[in-house]
Protein backbone atom coordinates (compact mmCIF):
# COMPACT_ATOMS: atom_id res chain seq x y z
CA UNK A 1 0.00 0.00 0.00
CA UNK A 2 1.24 3.74 -0.82
CA UNK A 3 2.13 5.56 2.41
CA UNK A 4 0.82 8.66 1.13
CA UNK A 5 -1.73 9.47 -0.92
CA UNK A 6 -2.66 12.35 -3.90
CA UNK A 7 -5.41 13.97 -1.82
CA UNK A 8 -3.52 14.03 1.40
CA UNK A 9 -2.83 17.57 2.97
CA UNK A 10 1.12 18.11 2.31
CA UNK A 11 1.65 18.86 6.34
CA UNK A 12 0.94 15.43 8.11
CA UNK A 13 2.04 14.02 11.66
CA UNK A 14 5.40 11.64 10.57
CA UNK A 15 5.76 8.39 13.11
CA UNK A 16 7.42 4.92 12.75
CA UNK A 17 5.88 1.94 12.65
CA UNK A 18 3.50 1.56 15.25
CA UNK A 19 3.16 -1.94 15.69
CA UNK A 20 4.41 -5.59 14.18
CA UNK A 21 3.38 -6.56 10.92
CA UNK A 22 1.57 -10.06 12.61
CA UNK A 23 -1.19 -7.82 14.85
CA UNK A 24 -4.77 -8.19 14.15
CA UNK A 25 -6.53 -6.26 16.63
CA UNK A 26 -5.54 -3.12 17.80
CA UNK A 27 -7.21 0.22 18.91
CA UNK A 28 -5.77 3.84 18.60
CA UNK A 29 -7.33 7.02 19.92
CA UNK A 30 -7.08 10.44 17.73
CA UNK A 31 -6.64 13.94 19.71
CA UNK A 32 -9.31 16.43 17.42
CA UNK A 33 -9.87 20.09 18.21
CA UNK A 34 -12.09 22.01 16.48
CA UNK A 35 -11.09 24.71 13.55
CA UNK A 36 -14.09 26.77 14.86
CA UNK A 37 -17.32 26.29 17.61
CA UNK A 38 -19.83 24.09 15.78
CA UNK A 39 -23.01 22.69 16.48
CA UNK A 40 -23.42 18.71 15.36
CA UNK A 41 -26.35 16.97 13.71
CA UNK A 42 -27.60 14.11 15.79
CA UNK A 43 -26.29 11.18 13.29
CA UNK A 44 -23.14 12.75 13.02
CA UNK A 45 -21.36 9.18 13.64
CA UNK A 46 -22.61 8.42 10.02
CA UNK A 47 -19.97 11.16 9.15
CA UNK A 48 -17.04 9.86 11.13
CA UNK A 49 -18.20 6.38 9.36
CA UNK A 50 -17.62 7.82 6.26
CA UNK A 51 -14.84 9.89 6.49
CA UNK A 52 -12.71 6.74 7.75
CA UNK A 53 -14.20 4.99 4.70
CA UNK A 54 -12.90 7.71 2.65
CA UNK A 55 -9.48 7.66 4.03
CA UNK A 56 -9.45 3.78 3.68
CA UNK A 57 -10.25 3.97 0.17
CA UNK A 58 -7.66 6.54 -0.70
CA UNK A 59 -4.72 3.74 0.12
CA UNK A 60 -6.49 0.75 -1.11
CA UNK A 61 -10.29 0.82 -3.01
CA UNK A 62 -10.66 -2.94 -2.29
CA UNK A 63 -10.43 -2.44 1.26
CA UNK A 64 -12.62 0.32 1.53
CA UNK A 65 -15.35 -2.07 -0.65
CA UNK A 66 -14.78 -4.93 2.18
CA UNK A 67 -15.28 -2.54 4.74
CA UNK A 68 -18.60 -0.92 3.95
CA UNK A 69 -20.08 -3.50 1.68
CA UNK A 70 -19.08 -6.87 3.16
CA UNK A 71 -21.78 -9.26 4.52
CA UNK A 72 -20.07 -10.66 7.25
CA UNK A 73 -19.24 -8.77 9.82
CA UNK A 74 -17.12 -5.26 10.36
CA UNK A 75 -13.79 -5.58 10.91
CA UNK A 76 -13.43 -2.28 13.01
CA UNK A 77 -15.45 0.03 15.32
CA UNK A 78 -15.81 3.92 15.75
CA UNK A 79 -16.57 5.62 19.02
CA UNK A 80 -18.36 8.67 19.03
CA UNK A 81 -16.67 12.06 19.87
CA UNK A 82 -15.82 12.27 23.31
CA UNK A 83 -16.21 14.97 25.66
CA UNK A 84 -18.95 16.25 23.80
CA UNK A 85 -20.92 19.02 25.59
CA UNK A 86 -24.95 19.86 24.49
CA UNK A 87 -25.95 23.16 23.66
CA UNK A 88 -29.32 24.51 25.23
CA UNK A 89 -31.80 23.43 23.02
CA UNK A 90 -29.92 19.80 23.60
CA UNK A 91 -27.72 19.35 20.20
CA UNK A 92 -23.85 18.25 20.53
CA UNK A 93 -22.36 21.23 20.05
CA UNK A 94 -17.72 21.49 19.59
CA UNK A 95 -16.11 24.45 20.91
CA UNK A 96 -12.71 25.51 19.39
CA UNK A 97 -10.26 25.56 22.13
CA UNK A 98 -11.54 22.24 23.15
CA UNK A 99 -9.49 18.89 22.48
CA UNK A 100 -12.07 15.90 22.24
CA UNK A 101 -10.80 12.11 21.54
CA UNK A 102 -12.27 9.14 18.85
CA UNK A 103 -11.33 5.72 18.89
CA UNK A 104 -10.89 3.11 16.63
CA UNK A 105 -10.70 -0.44 16.76
CA UNK A 106 -9.29 -2.94 14.00
CA UNK A 107 -10.40 -6.68 14.38
CA UNK A 108 -8.08 -7.79 11.09
CA UNK A 109 -4.70 -8.12 9.79
CA UNK A 110 -5.36 -6.11 6.61
CA UNK A 111 -7.48 -3.49 8.89
CA UNK A 112 -4.60 -3.54 11.31
CA UNK A 113 -1.58 -2.88 8.45
CA UNK A 114 -3.71 -0.26 7.03
CA UNK A 115 -3.95 1.42 10.24
CA UNK A 116 -0.47 1.13 10.35
CA UNK A 117 0.77 2.67 7.35
CA UNK A 118 -2.11 5.65 7.26
CA UNK A 119 -0.80 6.94 11.16
CA UNK A 120 2.45 7.02 9.74
CA UNK A 121 1.30 9.72 7.63
CA UNK A 122 -2.02 11.16 8.88
CA UNK A 123 -3.89 13.81 7.47
CA UNK A 124 -4.28 17.20 9.10
CA UNK A 125 -7.74 17.46 9.31
CA UNK A 126 -11.05 15.53 9.87
CA UNK A 127 -13.57 16.99 7.76
CA UNK A 128 -17.29 16.51 9.65
CA UNK A 129 -20.10 18.35 7.57
CA UNK A 130 -20.20 21.54 8.77
CA UNK A 131 -17.18 20.93 11.93
CA UNK A 132 -13.81 20.28 10.53
CA UNK A 133 -11.69 18.82 13.19
CA UNK A 134 -7.50 19.35 13.28
CA UNK A 135 -6.01 16.25 14.14
CA UNK A 136 -3.05 17.02 16.73
CA UNK A 137 -1.97 13.61 17.04
CA UNK A 138 -2.81 10.18 18.09
CA UNK A 139 -2.05 8.36 21.16
CA UNK A 140 -1.35 4.18 21.33
CA UNK A 141 -0.82 4.63 25.20
CA UNK A 142 -3.98 6.62 26.48
CA UNK A 143 -5.14 3.05 24.59
CA UNK A 144 -2.47 0.70 26.39
CA UNK A 145 -4.93 -0.92 29.21
CA UNK A 146 -8.13 -1.56 26.51
CA UNK A 147 -6.66 -1.76 23.17
CA UNK A 148 -3.36 -3.30 23.20
CA UNK A 149 -2.18 -4.16 19.74
CA UNK A 150 -2.28 -8.74 19.76
CA UNK A 151 -3.23 -11.41 17.69
CA UNK A 152 -6.33 -13.85 18.36
CA UNK A 153 -3.75 -16.48 19.25
CA UNK A 154 -2.39 -14.35 22.35
CA UNK A 155 -5.96 -13.59 23.50
CA UNK A 156 -6.70 -17.28 23.22
CA UNK A 157 -3.91 -18.02 24.90
CA UNK A 158 -2.96 -15.41 27.77
CA UNK A 159 -3.69 -16.67 31.02
CA UNK A 160 -6.87 -16.10 32.67
CA UNK A 161 -7.82 -12.35 34.16
CA UNK A 162 -6.63 -12.01 37.25
CA UNK A 163 -9.75 -12.30 38.95
CA UNK A 164 -12.88 -14.41 39.58
CA UNK A 165 -15.24 -12.80 37.65
CA UNK A 166 -15.61 -10.99 34.18
CA UNK A 167 -16.65 -7.13 34.54
CA UNK A 168 -17.62 -4.98 31.38
CA UNK A 169 -18.66 -1.64 31.22
CA UNK A 170 -20.99 -0.70 28.16
CA UNK A 171 -20.14 2.94 28.02
CA UNK A 172 -22.53 4.14 25.13
CA UNK A 173 -26.05 2.71 23.85
CA UNK A 174 -25.80 -0.70 23.80
CA UNK A 175 -28.41 -3.23 21.74
CA UNK A 176 -29.26 -6.55 20.39
CA UNK A 177 -31.28 -7.93 17.37
CA UNK A 178 -33.42 -10.34 19.08
CA UNK A 179 -36.41 -11.50 16.56
CA UNK A 180 -36.65 -8.45 14.31
CA UNK A 181 -36.66 -5.74 17.30
CA UNK A 182 -34.06 -4.29 19.46
CA UNK A 183 -33.27 -6.55 22.67
CA UNK A 184 -31.57 -3.86 25.44
CA UNK A 185 -30.05 -6.18 28.26
CA UNK A 186 -26.62 -7.76 28.58
CA UNK A 187 -28.35 -11.36 28.93
CA UNK A 188 -24.89 -13.22 28.56
CA UNK A 189 -26.06 -15.49 25.45
CA UNK A 190 -26.37 -12.36 23.80
CA UNK A 191 -22.86 -11.17 24.70
CA UNK A 192 -21.00 -14.02 23.83
CA UNK A 193 -23.01 -14.87 20.77
CA UNK A 194 -22.01 -10.86 19.60
CA UNK A 195 -18.34 -11.65 20.56
CA UNK A 196 -18.13 -15.41 19.08
CA UNK A 197 -19.81 -14.27 15.72
CA UNK A 198 -16.56 -11.76 14.99
CA UNK A 199 -13.89 -14.09 16.66
CA UNK A 200 -15.05 -16.84 14.97
CA UNK A 201 -15.21 -14.49 10.91
CA UNK A 202 -11.44 -12.87 11.90
CA UNK A 203 -9.78 -15.42 14.39
CA UNK A 204 -9.00 -18.34 12.30
CA UNK A 205 -9.59 -20.38 15.83
CA UNK A 206 -13.28 -21.05 15.09
CA UNK A 207 -15.67 -22.50 17.80
CA UNK A 208 -19.38 -24.25 16.97
CA UNK A 209 -21.69 -21.55 17.97
CA UNK A 210 -24.35 -23.93 19.47
CA UNK A 211 -22.47 -25.89 21.86
CA UNK A 212 -20.65 -23.11 22.96
CA UNK A 213 -24.09 -21.19 23.75
CA UNK A 214 -25.84 -23.71 25.08
CA UNK A 215 -22.57 -24.21 27.70
CA UNK A 216 -22.90 -19.99 28.37
CA UNK A 217 -26.61 -20.54 29.42
CA UNK A 218 -26.07 -23.14 31.48
CA UNK A 219 -22.68 -21.91 32.61
CA UNK A 220 -22.73 -17.88 33.08
CA UNK A 221 -24.08 -16.11 35.80
CA UNK A 222 -24.86 -12.61 36.22
CA UNK A 223 -23.30 -11.38 39.52
CA UNK A 224 -24.73 -7.68 39.41
CA UNK A 225 -24.96 -4.95 37.15
CA UNK A 226 -25.96 -1.48 37.03
CA UNK A 227 -27.83 -1.01 33.71
CA UNK A 228 -30.27 2.30 31.99
CA UNK A 229 -32.06 1.92 29.18
CA UNK A 230 -32.21 4.71 26.95
CA UNK A 231 -33.40 5.28 23.20
CA UNK A 232 -31.01 6.75 20.64
CA UNK A 233 -30.41 7.48 16.82
CA UNK A 234 -27.88 5.30 15.55
CA UNK A 235 -26.83 4.52 11.96
CA UNK A 236 -28.13 5.72 8.88
CA UNK A 237 -31.51 5.08 9.67
CA UNK A 238 -34.15 3.92 12.25
CA UNK A 239 -33.52 4.37 16.06
CA UNK A 240 -32.00 2.13 18.80
CA UNK A 241 -33.50 1.24 21.98
CA UNK A 242 -29.88 0.14 24.28
CA UNK A 243 -28.73 0.25 27.58
CA UNK A 244 -25.30 1.70 29.26
CA UNK A 245 -23.57 0.57 32.30
CA UNK A 246 -21.88 -2.22 33.68
CA UNK A 247 -22.16 -5.76 34.39
CA UNK A 248 -19.99 -8.46 36.39
CA UNK A 249 -20.41 -12.17 35.34
CA UNK A 250 -19.25 -15.35 37.35
CA UNK A 251 -19.02 -18.95 36.01
CA UNK A 252 -20.93 -21.52 37.89
CA UNK A 253 -19.27 -25.25 38.96
CA UNK A 254 -20.21 -26.57 36.46
CA UNK A 255 -18.36 -24.41 33.69
CA UNK A 256 -15.41 -26.15 34.24
CA UNK A 257 -16.21 -29.26 32.69
CA UNK A 258 -15.62 -27.59 30.04
CA UNK A 259 -11.69 -26.16 30.06
CA UNK A 260 -12.08 -25.16 26.71
CA UNK A 261 -14.57 -22.93 26.72
CA UNK A 262 -13.52 -21.51 29.63
CA UNK A 263 -10.66 -20.21 28.13
CA UNK A 264 -12.45 -18.87 25.22
CA UNK A 265 -14.86 -17.48 27.57
CA UNK A 266 -12.16 -15.24 29.07
CA UNK A 267 -10.75 -14.59 25.59
CA UNK A 268 -14.08 -13.75 24.51
CA UNK A 269 -13.90 -11.24 27.85
CA UNK A 270 -10.71 -9.84 26.68
CA UNK A 271 -12.01 -9.19 23.25
CA UNK A 272 -14.97 -7.24 23.96
CA UNK A 273 -13.36 -3.86 24.25
CA UNK A 274 -11.80 -4.34 20.88
CA UNK A 275 -15.28 -5.50 18.49
CA UNK A 276 -17.69 -3.80 20.71
CA UNK A 277 -20.63 -4.98 22.16
CA UNK A 278 -24.20 -5.68 19.72
CA UNK A 279 -25.12 -4.07 16.86
CA UNK A 280 -23.97 -0.82 14.94
CA UNK A 281 -20.66 -0.85 16.77
CA UNK A 282 -19.35 1.06 13.13
CA UNK A 283 -21.24 3.99 14.27
CA UNK A 284 -20.51 4.32 17.71
CA UNK A 285 -22.57 2.30 19.76
CA UNK A 286 -21.56 -0.81 21.88
CA UNK A 287 -18.45 0.51 23.10
CA UNK A 288 -17.12 -1.80 25.73
CA UNK A 289 -14.83 -1.64 28.40
CA UNK A 290 -13.54 -4.03 30.69
CA UNK A 291 -13.97 -3.25 34.55
CA UNK A 292 -16.34 -1.83 36.53
CA UNK A 293 -16.89 2.11 35.20
CA UNK A 294 -18.28 4.60 37.71
CA UNK A 295 -21.73 5.97 36.50
CA UNK A 296 -19.86 9.70 35.22
CA UNK A 297 -17.70 7.71 32.65
CA UNK A 298 -20.47 7.08 30.15
CA UNK A 299 -20.64 9.55 28.18
CA UNK A 300 -23.99 11.89 28.10
CA UNK A 301 -26.27 11.76 25.38
CA UNK A 302 -27.57 15.01 24.22
CA UNK A 303 -31.13 15.53 24.41
CA UNK A 304 -31.37 16.14 20.71
CA UNK A 305 -30.68 12.41 19.70
CA UNK A 306 -33.14 11.33 22.35
CA UNK A 307 -35.59 13.46 21.03
CA UNK A 308 -35.21 12.59 17.52
CA UNK A 309 -34.65 9.04 18.52
CA UNK A 310 -38.20 8.87 20.12
CA UNK A 311 -39.56 10.58 16.83
CA UNK A 312 -38.12 8.22 14.14
CA UNK A 313 -39.66 5.44 16.50
CA UNK A 314 -42.89 6.94 16.48
CA UNK A 315 -43.16 7.38 13.12
CA UNK A 316 -41.81 3.92 12.50
CA UNK A 317 -44.85 2.53 14.32
CA UNK A 318 -47.21 4.87 12.56
CA UNK A 319 -45.83 3.73 8.91
CA UNK A 320 -46.15 0.15 9.46
CA UNK A 321 -49.27 0.46 11.11
CA UNK A 322 -50.66 1.85 7.24
CA UNK A 323 -48.68 -1.03 5.71
CA UNK A 324 -50.80 -4.11 4.68
CA UNK A 325 -47.62 -6.46 5.48
CA UNK A 326 -46.72 -5.40 8.57
CA UNK A 327 -44.97 -8.61 9.74
CA UNK A 328 -42.54 -8.01 6.29
CA UNK A 329 -38.86 -6.96 6.71
CA UNK A 330 -39.45 -4.71 3.81
CA UNK A 331 -42.33 -2.94 5.14
CA UNK A 332 -39.81 -2.20 8.52
CA UNK A 333 -37.34 -1.21 6.43
CA UNK A 334 -39.57 1.53 4.49
CA UNK A 335 -41.32 2.77 7.58
CA UNK A 336 -37.83 3.35 8.97
CA UNK A 337 -36.43 5.03 5.84
CA UNK A 338 -39.40 7.09 5.96
CA UNK A 339 -39.85 8.04 9.63
CA UNK A 340 -35.52 8.34 9.60
CA UNK A 341 -36.29 11.26 6.85
CA UNK A 342 -39.23 12.99 8.14
CA UNK A 343 -37.92 13.10 11.34
CA UNK A 344 -34.65 15.04 10.34
CA UNK A 345 -36.24 16.81 7.90
CA UNK A 346 -38.55 18.18 10.54
CA UNK A 347 -35.58 18.99 12.68
CA UNK A 348 -34.34 21.42 9.98
CA UNK A 349 -32.30 19.42 8.02
CA UNK A 350 -31.68 19.60 4.25
CA UNK A 351 -32.59 16.74 1.93
CA UNK A 352 -29.10 16.59 0.43
CA UNK A 353 -27.54 16.35 3.55
CA UNK A 354 -30.06 13.22 4.18
CA UNK A 355 -29.54 11.59 1.12
CA UNK A 356 -25.48 12.14 1.51
CA UNK A 357 -26.01 10.06 4.66
CA UNK A 358 -28.27 7.58 3.91
CA UNK A 359 -26.48 6.77 0.35
CA UNK A 360 -29.79 7.71 -1.47
CA UNK A 361 -30.39 9.72 -4.53
CA UNK A 362 -31.53 12.93 -3.77
CA UNK A 363 -34.79 12.67 -5.68
CA UNK A 364 -35.42 9.52 -4.21
CA UNK A 365 -35.45 11.12 -0.51
CA UNK A 366 -37.61 14.00 -1.89
CA UNK A 367 -40.28 11.81 -2.84
CA UNK A 368 -39.77 9.78 0.54
CA UNK A 369 -40.39 12.66 2.12
CA UNK A 370 -43.28 13.88 0.29
CA UNK A 371 -45.04 10.67 0.53
CA UNK A 372 -43.91 10.09 4.32
CA UNK A 373 -45.61 13.62 5.31
CA UNK A 374 -49.00 12.78 2.80
CA UNK A 375 -49.32 9.30 5.00
CA UNK A 376 -48.70 11.24 8.71
CA UNK A 377 -51.64 13.69 7.30
CA UNK A 378 -53.72 11.23 6.52
CA UNK A 379 -53.28 9.67 10.23
CA UNK A 380 -53.79 12.98 11.48
CA UNK A 381 -57.07 13.16 9.52
CA UNK A 382 -58.63 10.41 10.19
CA UNK A 383 -57.63 10.67 13.76
CA UNK A 384 -59.74 13.95 14.02
CA UNK A 385 -62.79 13.04 12.52
CA UNK A 386 -62.90 9.92 14.60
Amino acid sequence: MPTTSPRRQSKSVQRSQPWSADTEIVGITLQLQPVHDSTLYPQYTIGLHAWLLDQARQYDPELSAYLHDGESEKPFTISALQGITTTAAGSPQLKAQATYTWTITALSQPVAAWLATWLQALPTQLELRGAPLRILDWDLSKATSSHPATTYDQLFEQSYLDTSTLKLSFLSPTSFRRRGNHFPLPVPINLFHSYLRRWNDFSGIEFESEDFLDWIEESVLIQQHQLQSIKIVAGKKGSVTGFTGAIELGLARVAYSEPEYVKLFWALGRFAPYCGTGHKTTFGLGQTQSGWAVKHQTEPIPALQTLLADRIAELTQIFIAQRKRTGGNRATQIAETWATILARRDLGESLMAIADDLEMPYLTVKTYAKLARQELRKVQSASVSM
